[in-house]
């Protein structure tokens, strides 16, 4: 059973995760000399959006709605990762990207937004974290996690500006639009 001190901690992780899931993108990124297309971009979207619950029950503590809110992202970015595997089925397709473990991005991200919403729903099986309604005192190991999804978001959100600027993204980038 989750005590609320516990669902603190493990919302804390959850963020350190989600962190590590888009610096891994980003660095993929960088180290293969690839944009990420459109609906990369929008699978980074949702794992941004998947951070909402934790940073709220960090802040305000366990709440049942704030979870919904990480169900809601974590079913929106399955979708969207659904759609690219789709698009990409076809034998003798070489996807959109390198191959990283075998997978393409896409694949490991409807991997993981299908393992979230499993742990979602699992975390969410525990009345005892909803006890209290007290804010929660934050360690530096859960501030650390808040502000390390700040950074990598925000990071993640300049690199989109440079890479389209105010327009539309293209959707095979070869480019930043604001880079020479």
């Amino acid at each position: 059973m989750l005590t609320p001190r516990s669902a603190v901690t493990l919302n804390a992780l959850g963020l350190y995760a989600i962190a590590l899931l888009l610096l891994a993108a980003f660095v993929f990124q960088f180290m293969l000399h690839e944009l990420p297309c459109p609906l990369c971009l929008l699978q980074r979207v949702a794992f941004a959006a998947l951070a909402m619950g934790p940073v709220l029950n960090l802040r305000y503590g366990p709440r049942a709605s704030h979870y919904a809110l990480s169900l809601i992202a974590a079913v929106m970015g399955a979708g969207i990762a659904m759609r690219q595997v789709l698009l990409h089925i076809m034998p003798g397709d070489p996807g959109y990207g390198s191959a990283i473990f075998g997978y393409h991005y896409y694949t490991w991200a409807l991997v993981c937004f299908v393992v979230a919403i499993v742990l979602i729903a699992v975390v969410l099986l525990s009345d005892r974290q909803f006890d209290s309604r007290e804010r929660p005192i934050l360690g530096p190991f859960e501030k650390g996690a808040f502000w390390l999804v700040v950074a990598v978001i925000a990071v993640n959100a300049l690199n989109v500006f440079v890479e389209c600027g105010g327009n539309v993204c293209p959707d095979n980038p070869t480019t930043y639009l604001l880079l020479p």
